[in-house]
């Protein structure tokens, strides 16, 4: 018997990219400011923007926090980060 992997937003990569370039951060300053620097390795914030790696609901939501938006917006395909991500 096969498995059937789960299926995945395709955009996610995207918006944690945009997200990251948008708050004018280096990826170690991300990790920081999602208060993980000591919990995660810049390569899985790599690995989050290049869709090779997925973060886990806890991470995905610190990232909605400091983007100021709802998960929905980063899991749902169909919509779009606003514009411009503020710098808070």
């Amino acid at each position: 018997m096969g498995r059937v992997s789960r299926e995945k937003p395709k955009r996610l990569a995207e918006k944690l990219l945009q997200i990251r370039l948008d708050l004018e951060l280096s990826q170690n300053q991300l990790l920081e400011k999602l208060g993980l620097n000591d919990k995660v390795f810049r390569s899985a914030v790599s690995g989050y923007e290049l869709g090779t790696r997925e973060p886990t609901l806890p991470i995905l939501l610190k990232y909605a926090r400091i983007a100021g938006v709802s998960t929905d917006v980063l899991i749902d395909d169909e919509l779009n980060l606003r514009e411009r991500i503020s710098k808070k």
